[in-house]
């Protein structure tokens, strides 16, 4: 009777706990499995975090099952909250795989908190934006990364955004390459720097896909300079086919010509309320 008693009490709560419901805050303290309940009980478990299919016949092997739960509750105690779960495994299997050792990612949490400065909340956002930062090596990409950066005079790195978890794990000659991109255009390194800094979004363009057909429509056809570029970055930020060229060719028709901030910034209902087809 005192085995069975010992037992019952290290069981999980009831699935009911686990609802939207009812379900603890992100940073609260994280419920874990304890790896002596039954098989059954870890299955219903992790298909209700959505790290393993609901149907029976997917589950994977019961010796399976101590890896998957120990990753469980190492992102958990990094600060993971349950809802992440389903993006972290469909973003990154491998973290669930059996043969994968859940420790590998540990500098990647000490770099986020002591090199990048970052919250516990906001390494959470940076991970979830962008889950592969996980699998980066902190020695050969994210530190120069971060250096490189910072030395162009990016801000807020820590903030926990998309653009940042994506520039963050991006090699650092692949930066390089937007800013020989934007000096070849005519930009001075200053200059250059000053655009990454203000549009960080820009290292995630393409150059052939995006950059330079945006900038051979603006000289060739839109028949500008390059000191509007400069004055606007912002406009290699929005879309050539959805926003530029309908806007250029329907002030050109109007024979009106304004600044790229007046012609890109406005909403689609000032804008054509301004100049009425």
């Amino acid at each position: 009777m005192a085995n069975s008693s010992v037992i019952s009490s290290l069981r999980l709560q009831p699935l009911s706990s686990f609802s939207s419901s009812s379900s603890p805050p992100p940073y609260s303290r994280p419920l874990y499995l304890k790896f002596h309940t039954s098989h059954r009980e870890n299955l219903r478990y992790l298909s209700t975090l959505g790290v393993i299919p609901q149907n029976p016949r997917l589950a994977p092997p019961a010796d399976n099952l101590p890896a998957i739960l120990s990753a469980v509750n190492f992102l958990k105690s990094k600060g993971i909250s349950d809802q992440d779960f389903p993006r972290l495994v469909f973003l990154c299997p491998q973290l669930f795989s059996p043969t994968f050792d859940i420790s590998r990612i540990d500098p990647v949490f000490d770099f986020l908190t002591l090199e990048l400065g970052a919250s516990a909340a906001e390494s959470r956002g940076l991970i979830v934006n962008c889950p592969n930062i996980l699998l980066s090596d902190v020695e050969y990409c994210l530190r120069p990364t971060l250096v490189y950066l910072r030395e162009l005079g990016l801000q807020n790195l820590n903030r926990a955004s998309k653009t940042n978890a994506h520039v963050l794990n991006t090699r650092v000659e692949k930066l390089r390459a937007k800013m020989r991109f934007l000096k070849s255009i005519g930009f001075q390194n200053e200059e250059a720097a000053r655009v990454c800094g203000r549009i960080p979004a820009i290292f995630g363009y393409s150059i052939e896909d995006n950059l330079r057909p945006k900038f051979e429509f603006l000289v060739y056809d839109m028949e500008r300079e390059l000191e509007e570029l400069k004055k606007f970055p912002q406009y290699f930020g929005f879309s050539l086919g959805k926003r530029i060229k309908p806007r250029h060719w329907h002030l050109k028709k109007k024979n009106v010509r304004v600044s790229l901030s007046r012609m890109l910034m406005w909403g689609d209902l000032k804008f054509y309320s301004k100049w009425k087809p």
